[in-house]
């Protein structure tokens, strides 16, 4: 299958690139949260009402371009939940969950709040049913004073089994670096993350779409899962760095050491294909 990979401002590409594309049937939305960071071709110090003006136009640019029940993830700052939901609803995307992804980190509490733990992402579809929605079952570990589980237990609304990749003073193997040691973009998402959400919302031939790719995990990810990644992502840096993942299959990236996480799950074998996780091998790209 092959992965398509825009070097474009994601609003231009909807309204004119995406128009000759297959409709998508997941969207993972995780923005720049316009919080005065430095990027190098974005400006992250946007007003508030122009930001939200501009998600809005991005989300309903997305739906125009999905399927029917069609999935998005819109991952956003735990204080702008309120209005991460307005967004989606005017839009017109129907709202279904609000995901707390708890990240095991150690924030610092400010003068006037708690340290943050957590982020929000809002899980809603094009229409009131999904296309698809994938109930997978995971195998945490017992808490005490809890019986053992013979066959695990359901994904909720609380994910506190995936450790942010950025957090603190240790990311592991998994981000990607330039030579000095600086991280290619701040906030990379981790594989594992993207793998419960694609798994949970697409079965294998969907197309899979992000806007923001930054360093290309969504792409990464649906490569393995034998699904097709359309990516735009407008900063040079960032577009090479995707191409150069997805080319050259990392062992940091590899799927297949969390497929045991998910055995319980009846319907595996048919969303995460046997096939799909015997090898790394990247798919083939068109670079555009």
């Amino acid at each position: 299958m092959a992965h398509q990979v825009f070097l474009d401002d994601c609003t231009r590409f909807l309204a004119h690139t995406a128009k000759e594309l297959p409709l998508f049937d997941f969207t993972f939305l995780d923005p720049p949260f316009n919080q005065g960071k430095e990027y190098r071709e974005h400006d992250d110090r946007l007003k508030d009402g122009e930001y939200w003006d501009w998600m809005r136009e991005v989300c309903k640019l997305t739906l125009d371009r999905s399927s029917q029940g069609a999935a998005m993830y819109f991952m956003q700052r735990e204080k702008n939940a309120e209005n991460v939901l307005r967004v989606l609803r005017e839009s017109g995307w129907q709202f279904q969950n609000l995901i707390v992804w708890r990240k095991k980190t150690s924030a610092v509490p400010s003068e006037v709040r708690y340290g943050k733990a957590y982020q929000v992402i809002a899980f809603a579809t094009k229409g009131r049913r999904p296309r698809v929605f994938n109930r997978l079952r995971i195998d945490p570990p017992v808490p005490n004073g809890y019986k053992p589980r013979e066959n695990g237990m359901f994904v909720t609304d609380v994910w506190d089994d995936i450790r942010e990749l950025t957090s603190g003073y240790y990311a592991g193997d998994e981000a990607l670096r330039h030579d000095n040691g600086e991280r290619i973009h701040k906030q990379q998402s981790p594989v594992a993350l993207l793998l419960r959400m694609i798994l949970s919302s697409t079965n294998p031939g969907d197309c899979v779409f992000d806007p923001f790719s930054g360093t290309g995990t969504t792409l990464v990810v649906a490569s393995q899962l034998s699904r097709i990644g359309v990516g735009v992502e407008k900063d040079a840096v960032n577009f090479d760095c995707i191409e150069a993942r997805l080319q050259d299959a990392r062992d940091a990236d590899s799927i297949t050491q969390y497929r045991n996480h998910y055995i319980h799950t009846p319907s595996l074998s048919e969303v995460w294909p046997p096939a799909a996780h015997l090898t790394n091998e990247p798919a083939p790209m068109l670079l555009i």
